[in-house]
């Protein structure tokens, strides 16, 4: 089952974390302005490590996939 969902009634589709309204857009923003996973996890306590690391593999698969 996969860790980022995107249903047109939360956030009106955007992909987030499955059970929560965090948008996966927001982990990938804060790791790409330098801040770390663990600040991440701070200001978004919905989300579990287990969870963010999850999706990061899941965003790895989909994109190595694309480049077959």
């Amino acid at each position: 089952m996969s860790i980022i969902i995107k249903d047109r009634d939360i956030l009106g589709g955007e992909p987030v974390f499955r059970g929560t309204r965090v948008p996966f857009q927001t982990l990938l923003d804060y790791l790409e302005h330098g801040k770390t996973l663990y600040q991440f996890l701070d200001e978004f306590p919905t989300v579990t490590r287990e969870d963010a690391v999850a999706a990061l593999e899941e965003a790895k698969t989909v994109v190595f996939a694309g480049l077959k």
